[in-house]
């Protein structure tokens, strides 16, 4: 009996150990004010969700003097007490482009952007974000940005990293951070034809085993927004969001031609935007079946764990699309 005791004690050991062990969920917040709906709190709270990385701002270039500016810097409309909030910034690779670009001086004035948001709502926050995606030619000036940023926040730095800078890190260089987040999405270009480009499984397989290889902690972000492609006369001129292929099939200047194209009946004006009679709108989503596929190949490539799954982005309007325990059924997959 005593044996037969110790087995069982050491099995659920084991399976506790592992439950342990398995990331932890975390969601992106990526609207201008944050203020959560019933929908949103209850997955924050089903999913045990501690963690929640906020878009505080996005910086551009000025349209007349192509100096860097802040653009629609987050308000807060709700106080997250007792979660840990990581600010992230969004740099448009333009900026870095930019060849007489004053590192420095957009460095501190990030930081202070952060600094006072952060103050105003009583945030204390332990970690920033940086969200870029450089190339060859901006990687200079971001390598030297990441650099001057950590010095001045003092705060733990992670980066958002793409699958290209992955599998030519050695040319594309590694950000002096602490940590990385793999976005595991936008893999494709966005076309007139019926490709996916949010996740398409034949382009991921060129980069999956650089994986192994890449020396920075990574932790994955999976995307569970959807969008529509705005194609008039065979040219994209335009992405649709919050756009569902069951609100479309309700619409009555919208005709369903295949299983992702759309096309229209009858010119309208839906949200403010134009729709041309005989345009198209190509629906481009991920599905249940495409999370776990997308954990299986992540999961087949790694040589560490992640210690985060982030799910891009936390919005009702995305939420409803899933049932409700994908989020754990995904993490499982770890």
């Amino acid at each position: 009996m005593k044996k037969g005791f110790f087995w069982v004690l050491l099995f659920f050991l084991l399976i506790s150990c592992n439950e342990n062990n398995k990331p932890v969920i975390s969601f992106y917040y990526w609207k201008t004010i944050f203020k959560l709906s019933e929908t949103e709190k209850e997955v924050i709270r089903e999913n045990n969700v501690h963690k929640i990385y906020i878009r505080y701002f996005d910086i551009d270039l000025h349209p007349k003097n192509e100096n860097p500016i802040p653009l629609s810097p987050i308000r807060f409309q709700e106080k997250m007490n007792g979660f840990d909030i990581v600010p992230v910034i969004y740099i448009k690779n333009k900026v870095m482009l930019k060849s007489n670009l004053d590192i420095d001086d957009l460095a501190r004035k990030a930081v202070g952007l952060v600094n006072e948001i952060n103050s105003e709502n009583k945030i204390n926050c332990k970690e920033i974000q940086i969200d870029c995606d450089w190339t060859l030619s901006s990687k200079d000036n971001y390598l030297k940005f990441i650099a001057i940023f950590k010095k001045l926040s003092k705060k733990k730095l992670s980066a958002t990293i793409r699958l290209h800078q992955v599998k030519y890190f050695k040319k594309t260089k590694i950000p002096n951070v602490d940590s990385g987040v793999l976005m595991y999405y936008n893999m494709g270009e966005i076309a007139v034809d019926s490709l996916n480009s949010i996740y398409d499984k034949k382009i991921a397989e060129r980069y999956l085993k650089s994986l192994k290889k890449y020396p920075l902690h990574l932790d994955f972000a999976l995307p569970i927004y959807s969008w529509s492609v705005h194609i008039r006369n065979k040219r994209v001129i335009g992405l649709r969001s919050k756009l569902s292929v069951s609100s479309l099939k309700k619409d009555v200047n919208f005709e369903q031609i295949s299983p992702v194209f759309f096309k229209v009946k009858h010119s309208n004006y839906e949200n403010g935007t134009f729709y041309e009679e005989n345009d198209l709108l190509k629906t481009e989503a991920v599905s249940s079946e495409d999370l776990i596929q997308m954990a299986n190949e992540l999961e087949e490539n790694l040589v560490k764990p992640p210690k985060e799954i982030i799910f891009y982005d936390l919005d009702e309007f995305n939420i409803k699309n899933y049932e409700k325990n994908i989020f754990k059924q995904v993490v499982s997959y770890f």
